[in-house]
């Protein structure tokens, strides 16, 4: 007798490929709208399957974990990181909570370097002029940047990511500078040539460009506060493409509005997909350049996120350990 198929609820549409190949599978019931998951479809869907696809769009918190059915062994998330599931509560419900790291590493350090660029060379602002219509042509001292070549780029997170911006930095003659929770090894930071900072402050107070490339955990929440952004000086600029509770976004953008800063580019935010109204205001006036969370959006990385998963589900439930599980000692 063939062995029954695992019921796999997944939240949103992924890749047509990864579809049809965990339909293949897997019992997989699919969520043709793409319409972000009710609390209470969540709710059905941890008392009814085996496993649970979620994306960072669901809130998988201990309210949620405590109404999983006895079936619900598995949360196998889309995405890398997991700060919207409480890993601890579902390892106490004996629920495996597996992620897909490393490979959306090189998009979002494109992403990243791409909007250093779109900040410090007024990429955005530039393009809006012609279909607006309000480019008369050229001038010497018309919107004009500032070139990169030459300046001081801050890591605040030196992991994959970080470290794959620092490869694109270094090509476009950026020094690099970089705080991480711990030191990379000396033949590491020989590599990018990089300047290791213990001091947080002490790295702020001296890079013309910061990168945040670190995940959102308990101890990062607000790890750019108001203090700590004071640092920076008024021809910095900021880039976040990790998560947006990262950075205290009220001061950033008074910051921001008060010329203490020259600008920004942000690809998330505190309180998405919400957008304070005055981020909207500075993009507008061109002093900030906001994307809508697109940083991993490649239909590689997505393909790659999508055969993690099924790798992770299918291992699981061979009787194995899956490859990318996930312990709150991790995060």
């Amino acid at each position: 007798m063939a062995k029954k198929k695992p019921l796999v609820v997944v939240t949103r549409r992924l890749p047509e490929v990864i579809e049809t190949r965990m339909c293949e599978l897997f019992d997989t019931r699919l969520n043709i709208s793409d319409k972000p998951a009710t609390h209470e479809e969540l709710v059905e869907a941890m008392r009814a399957a085996d496993v649970l696809v979620p994306t960072i769009t669901d809130r998988i918190d201990s309210g949620l974990i405590a109404q999983a059915g006895e079936r619900m062994k598995l949360i196998a998330n889309f995405g890398n990181g997991v700060d919207h599931i409480d890993v601890a509560s579902a390892l106490r419900r004996s629920i495996t909570v597996t992620n897909t790291p490393g490979v959306l590493t090189e998009d979002t350090a494109d992403m990243t370097m791409a909007l250093i660029l779109a900040v410090a060379r007024r990429v955005v602002e530039g393009a809006r002029t012609i279909p607006d219509g309000t480019w008369s042509g050229w001038s010497p001292t018309w919107m004009l940047g500032h070139r990169i070549t030459g300046k001081r780029l801050g890591i605040v997170g030196m992991g994959r990511i970080g470290q794959a911006l620092a490869r694109r930095a270094g090509a476009f003659g950026l020094s690099i500078h970089y705080h991480n929770r711990r030191r990379l090894p000396v033949e590491v930071e020989e590599q990018f040539e990089a300047t290791y900072w213990e001091s947080l402050d002490q790295m702020l107070a001296r890079v013309d460009i910061l990168s945040i490339n670190c995940p959102h955990t308990p101890a990062t929440y607000h790890l750019l506060s108001a203090r700590r952004l004071s640092h920076l000086r008024p021809p910095a600029i900021v880039v976040n493409t990790a998560r947006g509770e990262v950075i205290d976004e009220n001061a950033l953008t008074r910051m921001l509005e008060a010329d203490q800063l020259a600008g920004a580019g942000l690809d998330v935010f505190e309180h998405e997909p919400a957008v304070s109204p005055k981020l909207l205001k500075l993009a507008k006036s061109g002093k900030v350049t906001l994307l809508p969370h697109m940083g991993s959006a490649t239909i590689e990385g997505r393909i790659d996120m999508g055969e993690k998963v099924i790798i992770n589900i299918k291992t699981f439930m061979d009787g194995h350990r899956p490859p990318d599980r996930v312990l709150p000692s991790m995060l």
